[in-house]
This record gives structure tokens, sequence and C-alpha cells, in this order.
């Protein structure tokens, strides 16, 4: 979804860092000097820095750090991406959001886009880690279980489904997990891929299968089908 379905230009990446560096500063207090490579360190290491922080033994309250974490993002950069709408509107798939983040955040984005009914379900922190789990084990892309997991919960299946990512981790871990992948952002391939889009919004043009006009049906082709898509 993040980066994904919007530009990474918009900002939103960056001024999310800079809350999570912040909230390890002055809720974790963890010394100023360690916090921008540690913050980092921790996502290449674990998947998000969240789930590092956990597994280092902070404790701290998951709503809370979302709240801090997401809730003073400048939202006001996405606009509604009408365009984007119809282009989803007109796929025959069913459509999923595969997000690390938390509901709120998924939420607020798909609502700025005007894309909120244009998606089946929403899988995101709380769906794979609920709030009476008492496991500190944060479950979160790039993992394969992480994947196999939302796979599961989707009730879809990997061979016939398309996964759009702008994270190369992500996509090699979909492609381990069976999945068709799209990595989203770039032209070039990435180890796992199958497809390469600079943007979501050249998904027609670069895959044209998805759609297939016969008359006034709009049907999906059979080599390979693709019945679902995952927007992660």
């Amino acid at each position: 979804m993040d980066d994904t379905l919007y530009s990474l230009s918009s900002g939103l990446n960056l001024a999310c860092r800079k809350n999570i560096e912040e909230y390890m500063l002055e809720h974790l207090h963890i010394e100023e000097s360690e916090v921008p490579k540690m913050c980092l360190d921790l996502y290449r290491e674990c998947g998000t820095t969240m789930a590092g922080l956990k597994a280092l033994g902070y404790e701290f309250d998951n709503d809370e750090f979302h709240a801090y974490v997401h809730g003073r993002l400048p939202y006001e950069k996405l606009k509604s991406d009408p365009v984007l709408r119809n282009l989803l509107l007109s796929m025959p798939q069913r459509k999923i959001i595969f997000t690390n983040a938390d509901q709120a955040h998924a939420d607020e984005v798909l609502n700025r886009l005007g894309l909120k009914d244009c998606f089946e379900g929403i899988i995101c922190f709380e769906t794979l880690n609920p709030p009476n789990c008492t496991d500190t084990h944060i479950l979160c892309k790039p993992s394969v279980e992480a994947i196999e997991t939302a796979i599961q919960i989707a009730n879809v299946n990997p061979r016939k489904t398309l996964f759009l990512d702008d994270s190369v981790r992500n996509i090699a871990s979909g492609k381990a997990a069976g999945l068709n992948t799209v990595i989203v952002g770039r032209s070039d391939l990435v180890p796992g891929a199958d497809h390469a889009l600079n943007s979501i919004h050249n998904i027609k043009e670069a895959l044209p299968e998805i759609w297939e006009v016969e008359g006034d049906q709009k049907q999906m082709i059979q080599s390979p089908a693709v019945e679902y898509m995952v927007v992660a």
C-alpha cells in the first residue's frame, strides 16, 4: 500500500522514519547518537523497526507506538486519485491490501486516495498480531511466514494471485511463498519479481492479460488465470 498506491515522493516514508526515531528517543530513552543507525538496522534485520525493538526486549504499547508514528504523518500530501480508482474498479479480480501498518493508518491512506471501496479487505498489523496475543514476536513482512499467513487469511491460491509491492525483499519473500510478483516503483526486474512497474498506473499497459474484453463482458484469461490481487 505505502509507496505502491502512491509515490515515494509524497514524503510519508521519511516522515514515518522521523517519527519512529523520535519515539525511540523520547519514549524508549535510547541514546540520541544511536537512534538513526539502530532504527535502520532493526528495519533491515527484522522487517520493521518496531519488530526489532520488541525482539530486543523493549516494552511499549503497540497502539501507542502506531498512534505516535502514524498519527502525526502529513496525510494532507495524499490526494484523491480518480485515475487509479477507475483502474482498480475495472479489474475483475478480488483485491486485498496487505500492510505492516496498523488499521488506522491503512484506512487513512485509502480514504485520502479515494480508494477504500476498491478493496475487499485489509490485512494489517492487527490481523497478523491480534491484541490478545501474548507472543512478543511481531509477525510482519518480509517474513515468508507472515506472507503465508496472509495468504491463508485471504483464502487465496498463491499460484493465481498477483502480489504487488515496492520492496525488493518483500517481493523475494512473496515469490518464495508461491505468489506471482510485481515490483512497483522501478523499471528493472529484481530477484523474485515476475514483472516491474514504474508506477501502478502503468499496470494496464504492462499487464494487459489482467483484462480481456469479449463483446461487453470483461473476463479473466486463463493463461495463467489471475483471480486475486494483493497490494502490499
